[in-house]
């Protein structure tokens, strides 16, 4: 079953014909209400198309009548696919998130914008169920065998703990151990 959900709220000559069409959408129907009766961190990715403007993110407003169902249908697929296209191009690292698109680091307050190699760094970092040794951040992240200088990655992980430090105060983001780095 899809996850993709669309919530219709109070709208119910249009969840009428969306279930008509049911076999040529991708997508799963919810018709509701009451938006209170709705429980939103038990729907994964949802998006709310109603003719009343709500004070909730990943709504499509219906305002301007007659609606044509074919560009309704391919409103609401490309709502969708925005929606999965910025949920994969975010990863969640603790209390901070990193967006690859635009190679940056944030959490509530602030960000980082990083080069390339640095949210590569993060990210294989991140991905690693144990400690990463120098050889092996040079082979996968640089791309290079050994004869790359173990001081190039260093310096690399220490700048970049220093930027991170700077605008978070988080020293403990990239930690280093005898076994190797670890976020």
């Amino acid at each position: 079953m899809n996850n993709q959900t669309l919530v219709i709220y109070d709208f119910k000559i249009l969840y009428e014909i969306l279930n008509e069409l049911e076999s040529h959408i991708n997508f799963s129907l919810l018709n509701v209400k009451k938006l209170n009766d709705l429980n939103f961190k038990t729907l994964e990715n949802y998006i709310v198309i109603s003719v009343k403007k709500q004070n909730i993110e990943n709504q499509i407003l219906i305002d301007e009548f007659p609606i044509h169902i074919n560009k309704l249908v391919e409103l609401i697929n490309i709502k969708f696919l925005k929606k999965k296209y910025y949920q994969q191009s975010e990863i969640d690292i603790g209390t901070y998130k990193l967006n690859l698109n635009s190679r940056k680091i944030f959490n509530k307050k602030n960000s980082i914008n990083l080069t390339e190699r640095e949210a590569n760094i993060i990210i294989f970092l991140y991905n690693s169920k144990k400690p990463v040794k120098i050889s092996k951040l040079q082979t996968e992240v640089w791309g290079h065998n050994s004869k790359l200088e173990t001081h190039t990655v260093e310096t690399h992980i220490y700048r970049l703990r220093k930027k991170i430090n700077n605008i978070f105060s988080d020293e403990n983001f990239i930690k280093s151990s005898k076994a190797g780095y670890t976020i």
